[in-house]
């Protein structure tokens, strides 16, 4: 089997494309990555060396429809795994329109070239985010036929995307399936997301900063279990459904942070806290009940243990962030001036 995966270079498509190659010995992959901010090439150098017939990878943006026509009719993949997306909460306040560009008309460029060379499945990527927030006291989980409430121009571009996925199975008859993921955390993570940004910062001594309403709660789930979860629906997921894919765990960004401090011993005193950013939403957790009944996923790594391995990641891998660091980020968002982004 061949499998196309866009933003192959980015945090979780590097992690699957390591993960298929490694569990699948007979199947070839095509890396298609614009090589943004978020998309890093040596995330898989390794993976080159060692598998230099089985992969590959092809420059360009999904917005560019004779590239991706070209890419498709040259390389006639079975499958399309799309991970290609802006995904960064404060980057889309900053910058809607090229999120709603890439996520949702980017997607339909790749359903239209899916449709001309007849792939035979559409993976698409989304978020829990798309539904919207639940308050922190609330008993209920958000299952696949919870509706979209999206409250951020990142959530609702994602949830545009999902209903352009679904349109086209029905209007079609394209083959798809959709996963909605909890926050990943996990190795080559861009350290502008929060576990490598507060990791990282507190390995330099750097103040971390929280949101005002660090008690908002998060579903967290190691890369890794979201990769077997789309393994998972590529072998046995009906065509046309989607499904959550959580952990169960919960934990504040208050206590994120605390747990980073005391794994890598730092003072609490590091914790800072700043204006909330628009559309911070409260707290978002999975139903996963369908994919565990239906295609027979469910989580394997330990929140903790998953925690200590990620941190331990960026001890012994401070090279590959200080380097992302030290390029040149005009737009690099600062956390710190929400108030006077809101008073605009």
């Amino acid at each position: 089997m061949k499998i196309l995966v866009t933003g192959g270079a980015g945090f979780i498509g590097t992690n699957f494309i390591r993960y298929w190659l490694q569990h699948n010995s007979d199947d070839v992959i095509v890396n298609f990555d614009l090589l943004t901010y978020a998309g890093n090439l040596s995330n898989l150098t390794d993976i080159a060396a060692d598998y230099p017939k089985r992969y590959k990878f092809a420059q360009g943006d999904i917005l560019n429809v004779t590239l991706v026509e070209s890419v498709l009719k040259k390389e006639r993949p079975d499958v399309i795994v799309n991970f290609a997306a802006e995904s960064h909460n404060s980057r889309a306040i900053l910058h809607p329109r090229r999120f709603f560009e890439t996520n949702v008309i980017g997607t339909q460029v790749l359903l239209d070239a899916s449709r001309k060379y007849e792939v035979q499945r559409f993976h698409h990527i989304s978020t829990c985010e798309v539904y919207g927030e639940l308050p922190l006291d609330s008993p209920n989980r958000f299952s696949e036929n919870a509706p979209y409430r999206p409250q951020t121009p990142y959530n609702a571009s994602k949830a545009a995307a999902d209903h352009l996925v679904n349109a086209y199975f029905h209007s079609f008859g394209m083959p798809i399936t959709i996963s909605n993921c909890a926050n990943n955390y996990g190795p080559y993570q861009h350290p502008e997301k929060l576990i490598p940004l507060f990791t990282t910062n507190a390995i330099q001594n750097i103040p971390l900063t929280l949101y005002r309403s660090s008690h908002n709660r998060r579903e967290w789930l190691h890369v890794e279990d979201h990769c077997r979860a789309i393994a998972a629906v590529l072998e046995h997921g009906k065509i046309g459904e989607t499904y959550n894919v959580g952990s169960g765990v919960e934990k504040s960004i208050e206590e994120m942070s605390n747990f980073i401090l005391d794994i890598l011993s730092k003072p609490q005193h590091l914790k800072t806290y700043v204006p909330d950013r628009p559309g911070h939403d409260c707290r978002y957790l999975l139903d996963s009940s369908k994919i565990a009944r239906d295609v027979g996923w469910k989580p394997v790594i330990a929140f903790e243990d998953g925690m200590r391995e990620t941190i331990q990641w960026y001890i012994e891998n401070r090279k590959w962030w200080q380097a992302i660091q030290q390029k040149a980020d005009t737009e690099a968002v600062q956390e710190d001036k929400w108030e006077t982004f809101s008073e605009r």
